[in-house]
């Protein structure tokens, strides 16, 4: 039977889980960590570093290591929120050919799928390590407020690293699963999700019968850990 991994592509960190032993379990990397984080970064010689390894030298390479690319996948890149990021990155951002933003890393354009697609591309590597055989298929975590342009750019991005995204579960779905699995009653919950680039809150409903329903979602793009990261250093600064 081909195994179908779990990925949640996130804004800051990613992970991915396989379904073992009857329950999910999430898989660690080389490192030894859960998490990888969400870091591509392209060294003097060419070469192409993702998580601790692109954390590690982002200090001294700051303009050619891109991070919360999550913020502008999907986005035309006149967009607000592409124009926000653009003022707040360490990282050049440019307009592509067909309007959608690029990331620009010693000198080459990246489009966002690209830059998504080292992610999703150690994070097949680390299930396959773990596995021991090969991966093709994942489904992947997005925020629920995604819009059409933004979930196929995400299956692009998984085309890229070789995956065939068999499905695109919303997170605050895939959270009321986890919290609503095996259940006898239906309910209605509140899913607050306080990620590294968002905050979002979605209300929930779940039956007995195993569907799970998004009854409404909101949130803030620029309201995460990484703008807490820069009101903080803000604060400093100013002070």
């Amino acid at each position: 039977m081909t195994r179908v991994i779990g990925i949640d592509l996130g804004t800051t960190n990613c992970c991915v889980a396989v379904w073992d032993a009857g329950a999910p379990r999430v898989i660690s990397n080389k490192g030894g960590y859960k998490t990888t984080p969400s870091i591509v970064g392209i060294g003097a010689d060419g070469r192409v570093h993702v998580g601790q390894a692109a954390q590690r030298q982002a200090t001294t390479n700051a303009a050619n290591t891109a991070y919360a690319v999550k913020r502008l996948i999907g986005r035309p890149y006149q967009s607000e929120e592409v124009q926000h990021a653009r003022s707040h990155v360490s990282y050049p951002i440019v307009s592509g050919p067909g309007g959608d933003p690029r990331v620009v890393l010693r000198g080459r354009e990246y489009s966002c799928p690209e830059i998504s697609a080292f992610l999703l591309t150690e994070m097949r590597v680390v299930a396959e390590e773990h596995l021991g055989e090969a991966v093709e298929k994942a489904v992947v975590t997005v925020p629920a407020y995604f819009n059409d342009s933004q979930r196929q750019a995400v299956r692009d991005a998984g085309r890229i690293a070789g995956l065939d995204v068999v499905r695109i579960i919303n997170e605050p779905t895939a959270a009321a699963i986890a919290y609503g699995f095996g259940h006898d009653r239906d309910r209605t919950v509140a899913v607050y999700d306080l990620g590294g680039g968002t905050f979002d809150v979605s209300i929930v409903r779940s039956t007995t019968d195993g569907n799970f329903r998004v009854l409404g979602t909101t949130g803030d793009s620029f309201l995460g850990g990484e703008d807490f990261d820069e009101r903080l250093m803000g604060w400093l600064i100013d002070g």
